[in-house]
């Protein structure tokens, strides 16, 4: 073959496979990227949607790993930070917290306020007392006269007082419990650092607390809504970039005992688990801290029954769905407008 000849074969050769890779790179399909793990006592899983393998898993192995750190610094009763914060609380003492740990309390304190005292982290000696500190529990009732003794010394977590790291309290009865608070502030970290990673699509559940962010391809991220006492969906919900779902419901962490159901969710008021609701789920629009609202927002909402319009403006949430303890289901009408529902699941009421 002629040296010239050669040559123009070896660029036409070079030129195509150049065309092939663009052609190729061009085709890559978008797919799901997904890990789990079990921290905070459920299940999580993190999905991105996404073409590049390693961008996704190096991304969603760093959210695990902050999950993780969380878990062991926010621990109620394993020893953590938390846990010698309330050492020092039992006894007297102003304690030097990360200011991590102090941006949270303060921000709980925030919360605790617009929920009239319902969102309540400083009931940790009454969660204990029935039994809701361990991962695993006996169905057993404390004894009236404990319950209604520490109702009585009001630990409340605008008990606290805060002054830079040094975090002290006028009530020596405050043992706090970030349970309802980190799952929550545990998806905003989630979504920074995926955002921080390049990552523009995905989705973050840390059992039944769901963020989002961007879309699966062309369309919203998706999500089911459970019916509080089957296995069925009630509804699904679609969920567009920033937002956040929270749930609270008697049927995640509960014990019975005579036919009565006793869930984890307890009423500061009265020291006794929360009756009238069976689930109530809030949705928050995209905005700073919509996971930590998500998470904390529901509690005070689950336990207020009627009255949860009137929190809810409170917390600017226009988004409610709930399920009352006669399986009655009742909404907003801006969640309303957004739930596809399932099966014969309506509305008895929906509330403008």
């Amino acid at each position: 073959m002629r040296p010239k000849r050669r040559a123009v074969l070896l660029l036409l050769r070079a030129i195509l496979l150049v065309l092939t890779s663009v052609v190729l790179i061009g085709c890559a399909r978008d797919e799901l990227f997904r890990q789990e793990s079990y921290v905070f006592g459920t299940r999580v899983e993190v999905v991105v949607y996404g073409n590049d393998p390693t961008l996704a898993n190096d991304a969603l192995a760093e959210v695990l790993r902050e999950f993780d750190r969380l878990h062991r610094a926010f621990h109620a009763w394993e020893p953590s930070e938390l846990t010698a914060l309330n050492d020092a609380l039992e006894a007297a003492r102003h304690h030097q917290v990360s200011a991590e740990l102090a941006t949270m309390l303060a921000d709980a304190k925030r919360l605790s306020a617009l929920g009239d005292g319902l969102f309540e982290p400083a009931i940790g000696r009454l969660i204990a007392l029935w039994g809701f500190h361990s991962d695993t529990f006996r169905p057993k009732l404390p004894a009236e006269s404990a319950v209604r003794a520490l109702v009585a010394h009001e630990p409340r977590v605008l008990d606290l007082t805060i002054n830079g790291h040094a975090v002290s309290s006028s009530n020596r009865f405050v043992r706090l419990d970030l349970g309802g608070y980190a799952k929550g502030y545990a998806l905003d970290r989630a979504a920074r650092i995926l955002r921080e990673r390049g990552i523009e699509n995905a989705l973050v559940n840390i059992g039944g607390n769901v963020l989002a962010l961007g879309a699966k391809g062309d369309r919203p991220w998706r999500i089911g809504i459970q019916d509080p006492r089957d296995a069925g969906v009630l509804a699904s919900l679609p969920l567009y970039d920033g937002e956040a779902v929270g749930t609270s419901g008697d049927y995640q962490r509960y014990f019975e005992v005579d036919g009565v159901r006793y869930s984890h969710l307890l009423d500061p008021r009265n020291g006794h688990p929360a009756r009238g609701t069976r689930s109530l789920t809030v949705l928050v629009t995209k905005r700073p801290g919509a996971g930590t609202l998500s998470d904390a927002a529901s509690k005070p909402l689950f336990i207020a029954n009627e009255d949860w319009p009137r929190l809810s403006a409170r917390y600017d949430i226009a988004h409610v769905l709930r399920v009352d303890d006669q399986g009655r289901v009742e909404a907003s009408s801006e969640m309303h407008r957004r739930l596809e529902y399932h099966g014969d699941a309506r509305p008895a009421r929906v509330v403008e």
